[in-house]
């Protein structure tokens, strides 16, 4: 891969327990037919927080030494919840922050009516208050926050639009940072490219809007 080009590493759902295999290639090979340096993240499943979110940071910072000039993270899901963190997380060095986020159908929060799977498998359902809101990115948005693309579904039962992108997508507006919000009518979660669906649109809304950031 050409280091020097604007990089996006996709990070796939799969409920912190696997890796969906169409939310990352197909994804990956998109991206790269609209210009961007692109491959697929396999970060650790079945593993506790932070380990999923160090190897994302990791894998940020190698880009950057690279010499991408641009690194940004899209995720789905699981992997939605993962690219939130990276941008989100206050702790992360200069060069381990993506520049931009991109989030389909994202797990936001982990209180409050969440997704039981990626929760347990993250941080575990005896999670104590504090972690559960440490990992809950509605939460970490501060002015400082990189842009976000969102989008989402209405029909989305497992990971429900109201309790997850909309409060996001409130965090970043009162922060004033920069962010779309797209909600599709239809659509079931994990749509991945969403292709010959309604919500096949939300490709070509990503993608004028990351050439907005070149």
């Amino acid at each position: 891969m050409a280091a020097h080009l604007p990089t996006i590493l996709v990070l796939p759902g799969g409920g912190y327990s696997r890796l969906a295999p169409h939310e990352g290639k197909p994804v990956a090979e998109w991206l790269r037919s609209i210009g961007w340096n692109s491959r697929v993240v396999e970060y650790p499943v079945g593993t506790k927080h932070p380990a999923p979110l160090l190897a994302i940071q990791s894998e940020i910072a190698k880009e950057r030494a690279l010499g991408a000039p641009l690194v940004g993270v899209l995720g789905f899901s699981a992997g939605g919840h993962l690219a939130g963190h990276a941008a989100v997380a206050p702790l992360a060095k200069p060069e381990e922050r993506p520049d931009f986020a991109v989030l389909g159908y994202p797990v936001v929060t982990m209180t409050g009516e969440t997704h039981a799977e990626s929760r347990e498998n993250l941080i575990g359902l005896d999670a104590n208050q504090f972690l559960r809101e440490d990992t809950s990115l509605d939460l970490l948005v501060t002015p400082a926050t990189p842009p976000m693309f969102i989008w989402h579904t209405a029909a989305d039962k497992p990971v429900p639009v109201e309790a997850h992108s909309y409060p996001l997508a409130a965090a970043l507006a009162a922060a004033r940072v920069r962010h779309e919000l797209h909600i599709f009518s239809d659509g079931k979660h994990g749509l991945g490219l969403a292709n010959g669906t309604p919500a096949e649109a939300w490709q070509s809304l990503c993608e004028i809007w990351l050439s907005s950031l070149r």
